[in-house]
């Protein structure tokens, strides 16, 4: 299957975790990939790996608009089109929101939702201008769901949903296409490091856990069809738009839930730690 031969995709967050099966799912499928992340060597070492004339890397902190600019222009330069952009990158302090540090509170709005935000603004003229684009934002079911200890992530979640949509409307009559890939936990650095994971609410280990693969292949899916939301666990995401729209019916659930995601991390940590 072939489905993006000759497109040029690009990818924020690509250095590691779900960005990075991104771009090795897309490269397989026949895509170009502009690979996109602050942290350099990582960056270099997969679009080596993935070959030079379809891969490249370009580092970026896309908390900077002139970074981002340079990021699209680069693609642009290098393959001549942005066929899909997909918004990966993310940011996230854990714990007690009067506790988070201003800087990373500032750092979560900039990564999680400004930056996506930017992005799609200036890939649209190109998209406009070619008449066809694909873009999908990976959000979370924290996104859908109110998560003690990661409010500002959270809320960046939220708001980045409902700025997708917003938008998707807006180009309703065009061939430009904005979805949302919403997964619950994932089986990366980014909840299971040993640097962060005793931080990460129990809640987060309640719902099963996905691979990076698994989120990958939705976001092609999306990047495919356009369809304006996936999430992962599908029940999940039922499940937490439910507990959003009926509070009571989530502080019901909430303390049950707790119970089986601290014993699920217990379970989890026990098992890397051997």
């Amino acid at each position: 299957m072939s489905r993006f031969q000759g497109k040029t995709v690009v990818i924020t967050g690509a250095s590691s975790g779900i960005g990075e099966a991104c771009a090795r799912k897309f490269v397989k499928e026949g895509a170009r990939v502009v690979l996109a992340a602050r942290s350099k060597e990582p960056l270099d070492k997969l679009a080596a790996e993935l070959g030079g004339a379809v891969a490249q890397a370009v580092p970026t902190d896309i908390s900077d608009t002139g970074a981002c600019k340079h990021l699209l222009q680069e693609a642009v330069s290098r393959f001549g089109s942005i066929d899909v952009l997909v918004n990966n990158a993310a940011h996230n302090f854990r714990g007690a929101y009067e506790n988070v540090p201003m800087e990373d509170i500032l750092q979560i709005l900039h990564v999680n939702l400004r930056a996506p935000m930017v992005l799609t603004r200036l890939a649209l003229p190109t998209m406009r201008s070619q008449r066809s684009g694909s873009i999908v934002n990976v959000a979370s079911l924290a996104g859908r769901y109110p998560l003690d200890d990661e409010a500002a992530y959270s809320a960046t979640k939220f708001a980045l949903r409902i700025f997708s949509f917003a938008v998707a409307e807006e180009l309703r009559e065009t061939n430009i296409r904005i979805s949302v890939v919403s997964p619950g936990p994932v089986d990366t650095g980014f909840i299971t490091d040993p640097s962060v994971i005793d931080s990460v609410p129990p809640l987060v280990f309640s719902l099963p856990m996905s691979t990076a693969d698994e989120i990958a292949d939705l976001v092609l899916d999306s990047a495919a069809d356009g369809a304006r939301e996936r999430t992962k666990p599908a029940f999940s995401g039922k499940l937490a738009t439910l507990g959003y729209l009926v509070p009571a019916m989530r502080r019901l659930l909430l303390p049950a839930m707790e119970r089986k995601g601290a014993r699920e991390k217990k379970k989890y940590i026990a098992r890397h730690q051997r």
